[in-house]
């Protein structure tokens, strides 16, 4: 079920979501280890919230719920070899997000999302310049309606699937607010 990336990331453009495909063929075919990871990831959070402070913006709370959110797709897009929003299944990407951050019981619920598809190596200041970089992504790290995030980075030494055979890593940034 998977979409060549081009293709998709166009798609992504016109239905105001984002993601960056990035790859390098000279990286190392290292897995991360758990520091590395939730070095990445809190680097991450700490790298957007410098902007948005920058930009005048609120600081965005880790969110438990978003974070596993993240983290279902980021391992669902390394274990089934494709990268986008959408589920394996062809679900839309809030629909599983509000699985874990239900919109029941408020008046106002709203989510996004950010990926990226890089080498093993990427850093959070390298992530963050590509994101912004990019108006769909720079729009939702400077969305001022968010309130919460959960990021989820996975490295993999080999992704199966349509990019298989490439060392990668995956971050998925789940953005939301609900009040």
């Amino acid at each position: 079920m998977s979409r060549p990336v081009v293709r998709w990331l166009a798609a992504c453009a016109a239905a105001g979501f984002a993601a960056v495909a990035f790859t390098a063929a000279s990286a190392p075919a290292q897995a991360g280890s758990v520091s590395q990871i939730g070095a990445l990831q809190s680097g991450v959070l700490q790298q957007i919230n410098f902007i948005r402070t920058e930009h005048g913006l609120v600081a965005l709370r880790p969110s438990v719920a978003l974070d596993e959110a993240a983290a279902q797709h980021s391992d669902e897009m390394v274990a089934d070899g494709y990268f986008q929003h959408d589920s394996f299944d062809g679900s839309v990407f809030w629909k599983r997000i509000v699985r874990y951050f239900p919109s029941a019981g408020y008046g106002y619920w709203s989510v996004g999302e950010n990926l990226l598809w890089a080498s093993p190596t990427i850093g959070p200041a390298s992530a963050l310049q590509m994101w912004m970089s990019s108006p769909e992504h720079r729009a939702n790290i400077l969305n001022p309606r968010w309130r919460e995030i959960g990021i989820s980075a996975v490295h993999a030494t080999s992704a199966p699937g349509t990019y298989r055979n490439l060392p990668v890593t995956i971050i998925t940034t789940d953005f939301g607010v609900r009040h």
